[in-house]
């Protein structure tokens, strides 16, 4: 029996396995990209396997146009019109804005905010021409509403992200397609501990539920995103992130 399909980019990734995993369980089958990372994603795709769905992954840059389209090409024919779609790939630098090169900001800029766009558009033309609806999300930040420094380039994309969203969701709503963003706030990754061993001990004391978060923390979140439970609901910015974002700088103990 067919399954729906759910494209996933970037979804070797830290975050994005759990969301290949979780759309899996949930009865997609899954079309997912990596970049460089063919080991990963042949063991990521034989773990969607073990749950029952299909996958398949290609190597593709989110911000190469050509590479995009082929990749939603191949989904198409491997899974059809997909449901769902997870905009997932992004990068980041750290560096003062002052001392930024142009090089780390194209790169930035070109896959968090150019590959939303590219991927977006290629399964919005498919899901509007096939008058079925679906679902996409994006991945936002913290960064969306809060100045984060060092991060000028990561933090330009993700409140550009933000908007992009919500044009997205008003232009592609006569067609049932509904989209919202998922900004996580602090999340413990492989690649946050690389660049910061005490992430935890620095966020949690600043974060009001008192921990950081984990990729399963989004997984709740992004299902409710793509599925008929959130029907009525496009154009919004799901906040995941112990309320770290939402607490004012306040002056006085709590």
């Amino acid at each position: 029996m067919s399954a729906p399909l759910a494209i996933v980019t970037a979804g070797t990734s830290a975050l994005g396995r759990d969301f290949v995993l979780a759309l899996a369980g949930a009865g997609y089958d899954v079309a997912f990209t990596h970049l460089g990372s063919a080991e990963a994603a042949e063991t990521l795709g034989g773990q969607v396997q073990a749950l029952g769905r299909r996958a398949i992954f290609d190597d593709c840059d989110a911000a190469d146009e050509a590479a995009v389209e082929a990749f939603h090409a191949r989904a198409a024919a491997f899974g059809g019109v997909p449901r769902v779609l997870v905009n997932n790939a992004g990068v980041q630098t750290w560096s003062p804005l002052l001392d930024l090169k142009v090089e780390d900001w194209d790169r930035v800029i070109g896959t968090n905010l150019r590959g939303t766009f590219l991927n977006t558009r290629a399964v919005g033309r498919a899901m509007r021409q096939a008058g079925q609806g679906g679902a996409i999300v994006t991945l936002g930040s913290g960064c969306n509403k809060q100045a984060f420094p060092r991060l000028v380039d990561y933090t330009a994309s993700k409140g550009g992200i933000e908007q992009f969203t919500k044009v997205a969701a008003v232009e592609l709503g006569p067609y049932g397609i509904r989209v919202n963003c998922l900004a996580p706030g602090a999340i413990a990754t492989e690649r946050t501990a690389r660049e910061a061993p005490d992430y935890a001990a620095t966020w949690a004391p600043v974060t009001p539920l008192r921990r950081v978060g984990t990729p399963a923390d989004l997984v709740g979140p992004l299902l409710f995103l793509v599925s008929d439970a959130a029907a009525f609901v496009t154009g919004q910015t799901l906040w995941v992130d112990g309320g770290a974002f939402s607490q004012a700088n306040w002056p006085y103990p709590t």
